[in-house]
Order: structure tokens, then sequence, then C-alpha cells
């Protein structure tokens, strides 16, 4: 036994004795029993250890029966730019090899936690491959974030993310705890009661939504990092030479393009990283600022390149959009849209909570016309960075991408006249050839009619084609169909259109009489109040942030407060406009005892 713990020993043994010792009538009889009194109290330390050791065991035990996470700490700044490879190293042996066992788990799982924006707080959970173990909504399993000071907030199942396989939870930072600094990550149990014994405030810091390297893609070619908080101001961008990706124990690679949210890099040394194979291990990737001696704390992982095996042939016309709570809106959008010549549409959903994986399942079993895939694409206000992560990830499967959001419909008014029905090259015929030529077009442009409430106070059952009949008289925004071999490397996006390689490709604008943009924008007050919830552009600011009142991105006459202006119902009406709800009514219009209705009510 070490002197320490004599020492220590010692103390505790005579804590027992002040009477024994210091009483004046203490008898010569008690001082030959004194061995024996010394003896029978060490027997009664030793049963007080062996039952605290008994029952710690047993409260371990009784706690590993309720399914918990414990938090996984994050890499941040170096003051010893030597230490980086040692650093990460064990940063990643720590979260590839690290196991926490419970008896309902078969394997290894963690998680992980960031600060969103309005104090909310996502918890990504790593369950191994190996494990039974179900975490969806449809588990009818509880679970809650354990906070500091025992204070905690029901944990809600969002989803699962395609790309690095975490199933993530959302819960709210409780108020005792925003006063805290630093934010500590949370436990995520489904017992917190039986959790309160966990030091909570030995648990690593929680990172921030504005500084994080949330997502990594890779192409057959290089790396595509997403990070936030490194390129803060649109059309202001740091140097490439700046940055480098780091992999696994501590490989690094050059970055060749810094642009938006958008970092491309080239792939590590598989064996360099000590992953010997493309095996199911996780491998850490994150950003490194070489001046500041940074890296960027991650959530992300590195999957190598692998050649999807009887690959189908491409479609030639997709559409993309971010949504968020668009289920009463996705059938009319997705049939309209389907019948005159979209092949697949790919939704990157934003954290809906409404029923739109349901919509999403009944129109794919509803016939071969409608190929839906829904991307559960978690990260707040990454609009442009949804954007440019589809240009990568939809290269193979999508020759064009059409970038028009759920309330936006493209026609041709010639399509009046000359379609009693609709037809799968009526978008098709606005595209150009491709070719390999230099002055081949790679993006056309089609502007947008902007529509108000038409005296609507609520979201019309016919939807909104039939509902919303009146617009502006100007046009303000345009929307695009890209080729994406077209896109330039660095996938600078606008939301509306892209840069493109300007090398081989040039870039057109359709006329209105050719084709428009029917942008529903300005609905009844109701569902335009959603609106209000965030702006999903990274570089536009919220509703309720008081800048920038007269520009574009403003609704005029809103302000900045959730209050419905005058006369809402009345406003941004200066010309009727009737063309594509007739046209609607010709394709997809019966007749029923109540009256007319459209193919996508139900």
């Amino acid at each position: 036994m070490s002197s320490p713990v004599k020492k220590s020993l010692s103390l505790y043994l005579l804590s027992f004795l002040p009477f024994t010792i210091t009483t004046p009538c203490f008898s010569e009889a008690m001082r030959r029993k004194a061995p024996t009194t010394l003896f029978l109290v060490f027997l009664c330390v030793l049963l007080s250890a062996f039952c605290s050791l008994h029952l710690s065991r047993t409260a371990i035990s009784l706690s590993l029966k309720d399914l918990r996470f414990h938090p996984h700490n994050f890499i941040a700044r170096l003051e010893d730019p030597d230490s980086l490879n040692q650093v990460i190293k064990e940063d990643i042996k720590e979260l590839t090899h690290r196991t926490r066992h419970v008896s309902s788990i078969q394997g290894p799982v963690d998680s992980v936690s960031v600060l969103l924006l309005n104090w909310e707080v996502l918890v990504l959970v790593f369950v191994s491959p190996s494990s039974d173990t179900s975490l969806t909504s449809n588990s009818g399993e509880s679970f809650y974030c354990l906070f500091q000071n025992n204070e905690t907030s029901p944990a809600n199942f969002s989803g699962v993310l395609p790309f690095s396989n975490a199933t993530a939870f959302k819960c709210l930072l409780p108020n005792g705890n925003r006063r805290r600094r630093p934010f500590h990550q949370p436990v995520l149990t489904r017992s917190p009661e039986k959790e309160s014994a966990v030091v909570i405030s030995s648990a690593p810091v929680m990172p921030r939504w504005d500084f994080l390297v949330y997502e990594s893609f890779s192409t057959e070619n290089d790396v595509v990092l997403f990070v936030k908080g490194v390129n803060n101001r649109q059309g202001i961008n740091k140097s490439p030479k700046q940055f480098n990706c780091v992999f696994g124990n501590h490989v690094k690679t050059p970055v060749t393009s810094s642009m938006q949210e958008v970092f491309r890099c080239h792939h590590p040394n598989l064996t360099a990283v000590n992953i010997p194979t493309a095996s199911a291990e996780r491998i850490k990737v994150s950003l490194e600022i070489n001046r500041e001696k940074l890296v960027v704390p991650s959530v992300a992982y590195y999957t190598p390149r692998r050649t999807p095996a009887n690959s189908k042939p491409k479609s030639l016309l997709c559409a993309t959009t971010m949504v968020y709570n668009v289920a009463k809106f996705l059938r009319e959008w997705v049939m309209y849209h389907s019948k005159i010549g979209v092949d697949k549409f790919i939704l990157y959903d934003n954290g809906s909570d409404d029923n739109l994986e349901r919509v999403i399942k009944e129109l794919n079993e509803e016939g071969e016309d409608y190929n839906i895939e829904r991307i559960f694409w978690v990260w707040p206000k990454t609009q442009e960075a949804g954007f440019s992560h589809s240009a990568v990830y939809a290269k193979d499967s999508c020759t064009w991408m059409m970038y028009v959001d759920v309330d936006e419909f493209i026609f041709s008014p010639s399509w009046l006249n000359n379609s009693s029905q609709p037809s799968k090259a009526m978008l098709k015929s606005l595209l150009p050839p491709i070719s390999s030529n230099r002055s081949s077009i790679g993006q056309v442009s089609i502007k947008c009619n902007d529509f108000g409430p038409s005296d609507q106070k609520k979201h019309p059952a016919e939807g909104v084609i039939q509902g919303y009949n009146c617009r502006r008289r100007v046009e303000q925004r345009h929307k695009s169909i890209v080729l994406l071999d077209a896109i330039d490397h660095s996938l600078l996006n606008v939301i509306h259109h892209f840069g493109l390689n300007k090398s081989y490709y040039s870039w057109k604008d359709l006329p209105l009489d050719v084709a428009a943009v029917n942008h529903y924008k300005y609905q009844a007050w109701p569902e335009f109040m959603t609106k209000f919830r965030r702006r999903v552009s990274a570089f536009v600011a919220d509703w309720m942030t008081g800048v920038n009142p007269k520009s574009k991105d403003r609704t005029p006459g809103l302000g900045f407060q959730p209050i419905k202006p005058e006369r809402w119902e009345n406003m941004f009406c200066d010309v009727k406009d009737e063309r594509l709800k007739l046209l609607t009514q010709r394709w997809f219009g019966f007749q029923t005892p109540e009256g007319l209705k459209m193919a996508w009510q139900r």
C-alpha cells in the first residue's frame, strides 16, 4: 500500500477514536482492550468499504439497463502547432475505438451535440452497424437531454443523416443552462432520474453552430467539406492556401477551393490514415486554418468514394429544392412537374415535423411517374450549401437539374393553345442540346412572376395554382435549370443560379413569352407566417433581424415582426393572371357532385 493511502487510512481510523484517546477517565482495562477495539474498528471499515463497493456496482449495473449516450469530445484551438498530429490522433482513436456498452445495445455507441440557433441542441447518436438497436420514431422510446444541474428537456427524434448514418435528436437548452458558460454537451438518456449521479460538468464543451464542419461528401476525384464560420460574407472568400483538410490520425491534404461554405481537397492516403481498407470505421475529417493554428470542430466523417453497382442510366431532367413542412403542397408540385418532364425529385428536408415523409411514400407508391428522394438535411440556414451538395451528389444520376421551390411552377404560355394534355417533352423542349463545343449552353434561366394572397384567408384546398390568381406587374427573380457537368469546380451558387465553367459553357435567359415561373410567394397569412420561422439562405437575414429594410429579400410592408399588415389579402395584386389556372383545370381537373376537383386533392 502506498504511503498516501496509508496516511489517509490512518486518519480515517483515528476519526473513530477521539473519545478513547482524549478522555481523562480512560481506565487501565480499556487500555488493555485497545488492540481489540482497533481490530473491531478495522473490521467495520472493511465492511463499510465492501458495502459501498457492492452498492456502487449495483447502481452501475442498474443504470446500464437504461439506454443512454454520453457525449464525445471535440478538438478546437491548438496552442502548439506541433501537437496537431497527436491531438487529432487521440481524438480519432477515442471516437473510432471507444466503446460504451449498455445491456440493451450490441456494439459501441456514442453521441455528440451541437448548439444550433434559438437554443436548440442537436444530438447525433452513432450506433455500431452491428447493433440491432432501433432509435427511430417507431421504437416507442422517449428520450431526454440531461444537462448540468440535472436540468432536462425532451429529446425528439428528427431523422437519420444519410451520409454519416447518425441518428439525430433535438432538444431545447433549459433556461438555467443558458446562463452558464461554457455550454456543456448533454447526456442523451431515457431515464434522467437514474442519471443524477453522472458528473455532467465533466462533459465536453458543446460546439456552436456558427463554427463547425457539418458535412462531407466524396467525389471520384476529391472530398467536399461543408463548413460554417470561415467564409461568413457573401462574395468574400478566403484563399484555399490558408487551409488543409485533416483526416483520421494526422493526415492532411491541401484545399483546392474555398467558396462560401464549400471547401474541396484531395483524397487522403488511407494507409497513412491507419485505416487499411475502406472499412466500417469512421474517419473524422475537419478543416485546419493554418495561420490561426486552429482545427474547426467537426461532426463530419470521411467516406471513400465507392462506384455504385448496377448503376442506372442518368435521368435527363431532375428537380431539387430545400423544404420545411411542405406536405400539404407537395402533391400538387410533384404531380404537375412530373407530367411535364421532371424524371426525379431530390428534396433536402430541413427538419420537417409534419407528415412529409408519409406523403413522399404515398407518391412513390402510386406509380413510376413519381420518383422522389428525401435527404434529411438538418443544418439550418444552409440553402446555398445544400444546393452545392446536390450538384455533386446528383451528378451520377441526373444530367440537368432544375432548382425551383415547392411554391414555384414552370410553364410556357404556348401550352395554352397547343396542348390538350401534359407531355413529358414539355420542359425538356426548353433545354438546349448538349454539345461538346465551347459555346455550349450550361444554364437556362426563367423569370418569375410573384403572386399575392389573391383575397385568400387560408390555404386553398384545390391547391395554390387554383387559389392564387393575382400577381405583381414586374418580375423580381429568376430560377434556373443547370447542366450539372457545366457547374464550376467551386460549386458557387446564389440559390437562383450557379457559377459555370466559363471556358466551356454559357448562360441563356428565356423571355417570358417562352417560359415563366409562377411563384406563389405571398400566400394566405397563416401560410406566409411559416416563413417567419427562419430564412434558409446563409447570406440572407432572418425575417425578424432588423437590417436591410429595402432589400429585395424583404417583403414590402411587412417589417421585422410577424404582424399581419393591413389589407394583406389584397397586397401584391397588380395583374390578374389565370393562364396556368385554366391550363391545369384542363389537364388535372375533373367534375364531381361537389364541383370541380383537382387530381392532387385527397
